[in-house]
Order: C-alpha cells, then sequence, then structure tokens
C-alpha cells in the first residue's frame, strides 16, 4: 500500500532524507519515530504529495506521488500536526467542503459526514465555527474530515497533539477498527507509549537514515536487551553515533 523506494531528498547542500526504501502492507500500523530532526516530517511531505523527492519514488496504492498525483491523492487520508481549518466555516460545512473537495456524490457525502460526526462525537459542536473550538475539537474534525472518502492509507503527524484522554480512546479504537478492515495506518510520533502500545511494526530514523525496521520484540533482540521499554530502547539507539558520511537534517 505504501512503498518508499530509495528516496533521496535534499535541501541544497543538505541531505534531510538519504536512500529510504520501505513497504508497508495493507492493514498495517506503522509508527516512524525519530529525535527532532531525523527527516520524519520530510518523509512524511513526500508521502502525502507536499513535497517531491530528489531521487527515487514514493507510491501509494501503486500509484507514484510524482507521476500520478491526482490518482494517489484519491487514496490518502492526512491529518497534520497542526489542524488547519476555515474558522467561518462551522464543522459541518467544513466536512461538506472536503467531501466537494474529492467530488463525491451528495448522497454518499451526506452519509459520510453523519457518520464520522458520530465516529468524532462531534454532534454537539457540529453546526457551531470552527473558531470557536477547543484545539482538541479541531483535531478531532480533522481527523473526521480525513476519513471522509474512505482512503486505503491515513497518515498521521502526531496524531495526539491536543486531544484529551477521551478523544485519545476515540482515536485509539477508531485506528484499530479501521486497520482490522484493511487500512493501513502511517504515523509519525514522539509519543512512544501509543506506538508501542498500537503499533504492528516501528521504524527509528535517525539524520535522514532508518536505523531500525521491526517489531519491538526485533528492537530489543538487535539491542541485546531482554526486559525494557520502547522508550529505553530509543534512547539507546538514537544517542549510538552516526555512520561516518550521513547528512544531517
Amino acid at each position: 500500500m505504501i512503498e518508499f523506494d530509495h528516496v533521496t531528498r535534499t535541501y541544497g547542500p543538505k541531505t534531510a532524507v538519504a536512500d529510504f526504501s520501505l513497504a508497508i502492507p495493507r492493514g498495517e500500523l506503522f509508527a516512524l519515530l525519530g529525535p527532532n530532526g531525523a527527516g520524519k516530517t520530510t518523509t512524511i511531505k513526500m508521502l502525502v504529495g507536499l513535497l517531491q523527492p530528489s531521487r527515487g519514488a514514493v507510491r501509494v496504492s501503486g500509484f507514484d506521488l510524482v507521476r500520478d498525483p491526482r490518482n494517489a491523492h484519491l487514496h490518502i487520508g492526512y491529518v497534520p500536526d497542526e489542524p488547519c481549518l476555515y474558522d467561518k466555516l462551522t464543522g459541518r460545512e467544513f466536512l461538506w467542503f472536503i467531501a466537494d473537495m474529492f467530488g463525491m456524490p451528495r448522497h454518499l457525502a451526506a452519509e459520510r459526514i453523519e457518520a464520522e460526526v458520530g465516529h468524532f462525537e462531534l454532534g454537539e459542536f457540529a453546526d457551531d465555527l470552527a473558531e470557536s473550538y477547543s484545539l482538541g475539537m479541531k483535531q478531532r474534525l480533522v481527523f473526521a474530515a480525513s476519513l471522509l472518502h474512505a482512503p486505503d492509507v491515513l497518515v498521521l503527524d502526531e496524531p495526539m497533539v491536543g486531544l484529551d484522554p477521551r478523544s485519545v480512546r476515540i482515536v485509539k479504537d477508531l485506528l484499530t477498527s479501521r486497520t482490522r478492515e484493511g487500512m493501513t495506518v502511517f504515523m509519525s510520533t514522539h509519543t512512544l507509549a501509543m506506538a508501542e502500545e498500537m503499533a504492528d511494526r516501528v521504524g527509528i530514523m535517525v539524520r535522514g537514515r532508518l536505523r531500525f525496521l521491526g517489531t519491538v520484540a526485533e528492537l530489543r533482540e538487535q539491542m541485546a536487551i531482554e526486559s525494557t521499554s520502547l522508550e529505553q530502547l530509543y534512547l539507546e539507539l538514537t544517542n549510538q553515533p552516526a555512520e561516518r558520511g550521513e547528512g544531517r537534517s
């Protein structure tokens, strides 16, 4: 469902992502971890088509993000780290705007808007202006919008920012159910406990390169630490010195 094929992204002399290869199958929840400046945001921007690779290719559901962006985008839902809304639209109007952007038939859009309003418990606020929403409510609305067109792939950049415990539970339950139904989730997060709880596999990125790819159990085996938290494993790995010649990001 998601494929990075020897992807490199440079900014002038600086290499943000270096020879990045990764394949994520249908129905997997994948968590990308790494310190600030590791290249996670650049990776996500290439995955959703906001940046183009300097070299290599990114494909979603078989569609190349550079050669066939329109078809690729029809298969992607995206929740950025900062919700971007139109303050003078109500929550429901914003969802209709997104549905129209994807060319959804009116009857189908109406059904899915009501469904996602219910999933994210937005009914009480759906007809209020977005400018009156708390950060957590805005994030829930963006989640609802990202799922309206029933994407095959959901891309999440720090998805729990601003969410209260109830909202976090809603999102976790939704991600669990949608991946069971076959959706692929690519999540970048600093919330290691969530990655350990939910991810089928994790990738740890350091200075633009994948230092580890696999399950937490495999990471423990690689680090020769039998029983410890993902946080400790992560700190051990990201504190290792970079390989000679790696670009900084």
